[in-house]
Order: structure tokens, then C-alpha cells, then sequence
């Protein structure tokens, strides 16, 4: 048996090492809102390459706000040009934040609460890098107590 204690640990080591160096189907990235007030005018811009054609993926919205935040919605535009494209599309959303039943719909760490929302369904894309750009379209303009605010692409599995 103490002969093969090495072998284990020589397995386990070589299995956690290929888990490590697997890819991940995700990108994501957030931008922090100029004094916790999102203006209508800052458009926060994510540049995303697309390698794997085959697959399907969900655009996702990652907003971070604090319990100050007075509404239990957010209307949003999202602006995505794709490879060779010269238009870019529009999709305008209302995202539901909060119920009252519920409450925040988000995951929350004392007064910050973290919403993934998806914007887009599933879709195969070609090729290329994809520009997405995130517009508040509120009627508070600025829009407080919004802390950050991005995009995240997830692969269909």
C-alpha cells in the first residue's frame, strides 16, 4: 500500500494540472460608473473575439448597485457589430431587478447586489471580434447608485 500512495498522488497532481489548463466559455467584463451615477451620455464599450463557430452564446448583462438604487427595473440598449459589419444592432430591454415579493433578484453581499441578466438567446456567431456597447435609458439621467455595469458571454455547453 505504501507503494501506491505515490502513484495517487502522482495522479492526482497530473488530473488537477489538466483541469487547470481547460479553457474557459466565458468572457466577462465590467467597468466601474463615474461616481455611482450612470449618465446616459457613457456608453461603456466590450470588444470580444469569437474563435469557436460551432458553438451558441448568451450575451448577458452584469450590473452591480447598492440598496439605494431607487428602481426595480433598468431599460437598456445593447449595440452589437460584428465581424465585417458596417450596422450595428440595436436590442432594447427592460430587465426586471427586483419584485416585490423577492426583493433584489440579484446575489447580494451587505448592501451591493450583483445581477446577470440575459440580454440576447443563445446564437451562433461567426468568426471575429463583436463590439457590445451598454446604453441606460432611463428616465433619471444620471442614473444613481449604479456601481458598475458590463457584459458577460457565456458558451451554450
Amino acid at each position: 500500500m505504501k507503494k501506491l500512495f505515490p502513484l495517487y498522488l502522482v495522479a492526482a497532481l497530473l488530473t488537477g494540472f489538466l483541469y487547470s489548463c481547460a479553457t474557459i466559455d466565458l468572457y466577462e467584463k465590467t467597468v466601474a460608473i463615474p461616481d455611482h451615477a450612470w449618465k446616459s451620455s457613457f456608453k461603456p464599450g466590450f470588444d470580444f473575439t469569437i474563435k469557436d463557430t460551432a458553438a451558441s452564446y448568451t450575451v448577458f448583462l452584469v450590473l452591480r448597485h447598492n440598496e439605494k438604487y431607487s428602481f426595480s427595473n433598468i431599460f437598456l440598449n445593447l449595440y452589437v457589430k460584428g465581424p465585417g459589419q458596417d450596422s450595428t444592432i440595436k436590442i432594447q430591454k427592460e430587465l426586471t431587478l427586483a419584485t416585490n415579493e423577492k426583493g433584489w433578484l440579484g446575489s447580494g453581499m451587505d448592501d451591493i447586489y450583483e445581477h446577470r441578466i440575459a440580454m440576447a438567446a443563445p446564437q451562433s456567431l461567426k468568426a471575429g471580434t463583436y463590439t457590445f456597447t451598454l446604453e441606460q435609458i432611463m428616465r433619471e439621467d444620471p442614473l444613481e447608485n449604479v456601481l458598475n455595469a458590463g457584459i458577460r458571454l457565456e458558451k451554450k455547453p
